[in-house]
């Protein structure tokens, strides 16, 4: 069965959604501004890692059924262990409580009277957020509706009107590039981009899409991979266009304003300086549709992974387990929950990139049954081990070692083992054959 053009655009804006939460709102302007006058090379690696390997990724795990099973290809207990970790962090953990806490603490808190009770504020505010998510999640089949005809395209009018008026009546110089952009522009947007977790996201989302697909009638494994392809080019051409004019609002308000801590307080500087006071519901309303979505995404891709794993809980029990959770670690602050997600980010982000690129290699690896354990190892070890050393962790003499490995310090150092260990793996297959 083929997919009407309605339905196609439907399924996009979906995954578009899932996409864009927290971190793809805020850390786009917080680019443009830090990197000023190297915005351009510094989006660029910022897109790689952002948009493009994202939607790698779903196609990825559209073609192997699941993270799972392209997981399985290293072996059966990183399977499990990797899966796991990547459901927990992107999900309940981390991804989901940081996607609901980001638009209260950074467009609803700023606002409330000097005298409020921040908590408990927060936990109303979470609380009503988490019963929409939750209700949202139920009926997942109902999600392509709800997702695709209202709330993106809602998403989408509001942040247009937010850059034309910027466009037209925003305040705008260039600065030059921050410390950390001056040198290496583009290596320092490539790790910008990991801070989105789309990436890791994505193979959560790639089983959404396909069964989505099958639910309006795609069967065929080769049709679902195709309209997975499709969809995620349309989804992807909408979150780069959507990058690019956050970058661009940071990039020409770095002249204007003080760099701060972090995208959102760019964002409420320049909607203060066009509306006024006024424009914190703007921003208020923005920041809610983009998180919902994104959980809602995470919510249902996460819930479905779980009750095919342990059927003995239905999907509904799941959603509400998930919900219940994230909420309560919602309320931890946004402060703490982003505490973790660096070096959580740092360790198992490698990782998954290097999964998908033998994934999308995988018809021309020969039958190499050595090349993703060994390049997966390698690359899981310098990652975690780099990880580590942002938390002042070392362990004496290996992370010395560690030190002269090319591009290490620039937390790259993943890419240079990855390129041997696949020469390793070629070689060890090569005497496999002999034999």
């Amino acid at each position: 069965m083929k997919l009407n053009k309605r339905n196609m655009v439907l399924v996009s804006f979906m995954l578009f959604s899932m996409f864009f939460g927290a971190g793809n709102l805020i850390f786009p302007p917080f680019l443009g501004q830090n990197a000023g006058l190297q915005s351009v090379p510094a989006f660029i690696g910022f897109l790689i890692t952002g948009v493009v390997l994202p939607i790698l990724g779903v196609i990825v795990v559209a073609q192997a059924d699941g993270l799972d099973q392209l997981a399985g290809r290293v072996g059966k207990y990183f399977s499990m262990i990797f899966t796991l970790l990547i459901y927990v962090s992107i999900g309940p953990g981390l991804g989901i409580p940081r996607a609901a806490s980001v638009p209260f603490e950074m467009a609803v808190a700023p606002y409330l009277p000097a005298q409020s009770n921040f908590t408990l504020f927060m936990v109303v505010y979470s609380l009503v957020f988490f019963l929409i998510a939750g209700w949202l999640s139920l009926n997942p089949k109902k999600l392509v509706q709800r997702i695709g005809n209202f709330l993106t395209p809602s998403l989408l009018i509001l942040l247009a009107v937010l850059f034309i008026s910027f466009v037209f009546k925003g305040k705008m110089a260039v600065a030059p590039a921050t410390k950390a952009y001056q040198q290496t522009p583009f290596l320092q947007g490539f790790v910008d981009g990991y801070q989105t977790m789309d990436t890791i996201a994505a193979l959560n989302f790639g089983l959404v899409i396909a069964t989505t697909l099958r639910a309006f009638g795609v069967e065929e494994k080769k049709s679902v991979v195709g309209y997975t392809v499709k969809t995620g080019a349309i989804a992807g051409s909408i979150l780069a266009i959507v990058y690019v004019v956050l970058t661009i609002m940071g990039c020409f308000s770095s002249g204007v304003y003080p760099i701060q801590e972090n995208g959102a307080w760019t964002l409420r500087n320049i909607v203060a300086q066009i509306f006024g006071e006024p424009g914190a519901i703007l921003l208020a309303t923005i920041f809610t549709l983009a998180c919902l979505t994104t959980c809602v995404g995470l919510i249902t891709s996460i819930s479905q992974f779980f009750a095919g794993l342990f059927v003995k809980f239905s999907y509904r029990t799941y959603v509400l387990v998930i919900t219940v959770f994230s909420f309560l670690v919602c309320n931890m602050g946004l402060t703490t929950i982003l505490s973790f997600s660096v070096p959580v980010l740092n360790a198992i982000y490698p990782i998954a990139i290097m999964l998908i690129v033998l994934g999308l290699m995988d018809k021309h690896l020969n039958n190499n049954k050595y090349i993703y354990p060994c390049t997966i190892t390698g690359v899981g070890i310098v990652s975690v081990m780099f990880a580590l050393r942002g938390l002042k962790v070392s362990a004496p003499g290996v992370s010395a070692l560690a030190e002269h490995i090319p591009l290490y310090k620039y937390g790259f150092g993943w890419v240079t083992v990855a390129v041997v260990m696949v020469l390793l793996s070629v070689i060890l297959n090569l005497f496999r054959k002999r034999k």
